[in-house]
């Protein structure tokens, strides 16, 4: 299993909607990034999204990954069918395994039977092709409903990313996850996490930490799956501080000790 970083280990850097930064994360510099932290892959997604390059761009930052000998791993979030076709010319130009998809998407939230046939429909590309769709859980749908889905639609190259704390948005923490989903999962989004009750007490909060600081069974989780998972890629969740500065650097210092960590933890497998 190949260790990587993503546009989301680097949210913050890379620009979340509503809260100003300076000079964003480019894809070029989220290689770099990579490069420095010693890992095997990119996963570049939906906060980064090169259906908005053209095809001087997507050749440029292909030569770039090239160079840097780094591996890219493509996502996208809308699984609508011309949506997922044009991630699929993506990714078969980066060579790219895997295509992880957010099923969902501004005003696009199908329901389970447009879902799978959607996927029906995709299934041949994705065969011929030979990428896996690996469609992240994300809190709109419990992990039962996901396996339905994919059960429904059979295929070698239709499966899981399997993110560990989405799923707390509906209800379901990283055990069920890791149970249900780990038999179909192509991809790991690693997200460390605590949950502490609020000071009056009526209630809880979930927050990020850097991996190994925190609650996720990571080495039981590991264990539950199968060959078919072939990356392990970073994500955080990090609480912002009180100026953006002070954010991003929070989050190079949770990515450096979180890659240092799941380094000891892969590698010693």
């Amino acid at each position: 299993m190949r260790l990587g970083i993503s546009s989301y280990t680097f949210t913050w850097a890379v620009g979340v909607p509503g809260y100003a930064v300076n000079n964003p994360m480019s894809a070029v510099q989220l290689l770099e990034k990579a490069v420095s932290l010693e890992v095997a892959c990119v996963q570049i997604a939906d906060n980064m999204p090169l259906h908005l390059y053209d095809h001087t761009q997507l050749s440029s930052l292909k030569k770039q990954a090239e160079a840097l000998q780094m591996a890219v791993e493509v996502g996208t979030r809308g699984l609508s069918p011309e949506n997922i076709h044009t991630y699929l010319d993506i990714a078969e130009q980066f060579g790219s395994p895997i295509l992880r998809a957010v099923i969902d998407a501004p005003d696009f939230e199908p329901a389970i039977p447009e879902i799978i046939m959607i996927l029906r429909q995709l299934r041949p590309e994705l065969e011929k092709r030979r990428i896996k769709l690996a469609i992240e859980n994300h809190d709109r749908f419990k992990v039962r409903e996901f396996v339905e889905i994919l059960e429904a639609v059979p295929s070698a190259f239709i499966g899981i990313c399997l993110d560990s704390v989405n799923s707390m948005g509906a209800g379901e923490g990283v055990h069920i996850v890791t149970e249900f989903l780990a038999p179909y999962t192509f991809n790991l989004h690693v997200k460390e996490f605590v949950v502490r009750r609020i000071d009056h007490k009526m209630g809880f909060q979930i927050e990020g930490r850097p991996v190994g600081e925190g609650m996720l069974p990571l080495a039981w989780m590991l264990e539950k799956l199968t060959p078919n998972c072939t990356s392990a890629i970073l994500e955080q969740w990090v609480p912002p501080e009180k100026t953006m500065a002070e954010t991003i650097t929070k989050e190079e210092a949770w990515a450096r000790h979180s890659i240092a960590y799941l380094k000891s933890i892969l590698y010693q497998r």
